[in-house]
């Protein structure tokens, strides 16, 4: 069927979140929306049924967009619009279940940050606020200012604040008006029994579809929510990447989990019943692949991230181990003397160039993408900067082999220990998707020595 596209200017409105009371290392922290212009190609939906799509995200645990050191890897925030968009604005509701970020580390709280800054960007309805997300909005004074971006609910009860249980919608549909109400509840410190007042029947009488968000989910938890026939679908912490159907897809209620990292969006989609009865749910998902538009709005914010993480050093400041026994990293330069045919062949490698894709998307500054493309960082003597340690940039030969600076003193008398890097350390099935299945052609890449002789010391 013909799609019409049309190209829609949209001027983001300037809105200033508020501003943190922790400083972050070397700047203060930064939060407000950028005044962002951008001309976005929408493609216009082909008629559909008359159906509601509720879209499920959640536990994004500061995933912003997937580290690109493959191909075929799913996520990122700035692809998340092409998806919402298949669906009419008055048609939709875009929820978030919450877990903004995986800790409280520096690093997480701009990443906090820049997460609410995308949800506005990208239209979301409601979004749910976890325990750690309210500890951390609040500790950047943030609870009140996000609430003016888009509507929230928790279970939680901070103390400086009164926020809401429930969001609900109403959706005009060509033959029936549906309410589709979201709410959250804490199944450790409520009754069960407070759900008859979480989900008032709507005055104006339609159908009605209630979706509850659970902090804690369990076969006793959702029997009882079960037998009070009110929840049509019970959303459940994730447990593994993937989201999907916990329950009986044949019986009711609906139990999902919406997975993790932003890898998939949920698709609940609500027709309305012919007579009296209850509207007909059904349950899929999207993957969010590469080759979905990626909206510039959000790109644009991924580049305020990274400006952030370089303003505040975090490269420098992360916690580094002593190495055993006074050994230091010597960078691959200091082999070459007695290795060279080794060092020729490894120069060739994409290893010795790992640091260089790094700066090509901007990301020499972040520590989470640093680790794997230098040498030690995590050790006293390794990498800390491209100024003071660039003898140790790219994967070089202490990756694999361990500190050298013994080895060089006594002329390669004393052998190497470890710390040594396995290559799953880093080919990880989130950052190399295919290497678990090829190891060996992957090996294969890396050869720098003599066959039929393989270094007995590389791990």
């Amino acid at each position: 069927m013909l799609r019409l596209v049309t190209c829609i200017c949209v001027l983001t409105p300037l809105e200033i979140l508020a501003k943190a009371n922790k400083k972050v290392t070397g700047v203060l922290f930064l939060t407000g929306l950028t005044v962002a212009a951008s001309c976005i190609l929408v493609s216009k939906p082909a008629r559909k049924a008359d159906v509601v799509t509720v879209f499920l995200t959640g536990n994004e645990l500061g995933a912003l967009k997937p580290c690109g050191c493959s191909g075929g890897q799913l996520g990122g925030l700035d692809r998340r619009s092409a998806v919402f968009n298949s669906v009419p604005a008055k048609r939709r509701l875009i929820v978030d279940t919450g877990s903004f970020v995986e800790g409280d580390s520096e690093q997480d709280l701009i990443k906090f940050d820049i997460v609410v800054q995308a949800f506005s960007l990208l239209g979301y309805d409601v979004v749910n606020l976890t325990e750690e997300d309210i500890k951390i909005a609040g500790s950047l004074r943030l609870t009140d200012s996000i609430g003016s971006l888009f509507n929230i609910i928790t279970s939680e009860r901070p103390t400086d604040a009164n926020l809401p249980t429930k969001f609900t919608k109403k959706f005009s549909l060509k033959s029936k008006t549906i309410a589709v109400t979201v709410a959250t509840f804490n199944a450790e410190s409520a009754p069960i029994e407070q759900l008859g007042k979480l989900f008032t029947p709507p005055a104006f009488g339609g159908q009605t579809v209630n979706i509850l968000i659970l902090n804690r989910c369990g076969p006793g938890i959702i029997n009882s929510i079960t037998k009070k026939e009110i929840v049509d679908c019970l959303v459940c912490p994730a447990e593994s990447d993937e989201p999907g159907i916990i329950s009986d897809p044949n019986k009711k209620p609906l139990v999902v989990s919406v997975g993790r990292f932003g890898r998939y969006i949920c698709k609940l989609q609500i027709k309305p019943a012919k007579d009296k009865g209850k509207p007909e749910l059904s349950f899929s998902v999207v993957p969010v692949e590469e080759d979905l538009r990626q909206e510039k709005s959000l790109l644009s914010l991924y580049e305020d991230y990274q400006q952030l993480v370089k303003g505040a050093n975090l490269l420098e400041e992360i916690p580094r181990f002593f190495l055993p026994n006074g050994l230091e990293y010597t960078g691959s330069e200091s082999c070459k003397a007695c290795h060279e045919y080794e060092y020729g062949k490894w120069s060739r490698n994409a290893h010795a160039h790992a640091y260089a894709t790094l700066e090509r998307v901007g990301s020499q500054f972040d520590p989470e993408c640093v680790t794997c493309h230098v040498v030690g960082m995590e050790h006293e003597s390794g990498f800390v900067s491209e100024q003071k340690t660039g003898h140790l940039k790219n994967v070089g030969c202490e990756n694999c082999h361990g500190p050298g600076s013994e080895h060089i003193k006594t002329g390669g008398i004393v052998g190497f220990t470890g710390p040594k890097s396995a290559c799953i350390d880093c080919h990880t099935p989130e950052t190399s998707g295919d290497y678990a299945e090829n190891e060996e052609l992957n090996f294969e890449k890396i050869i720098h020595w003599t066959e039929p002789n393989a270094p007995r010391d590389v791990k």
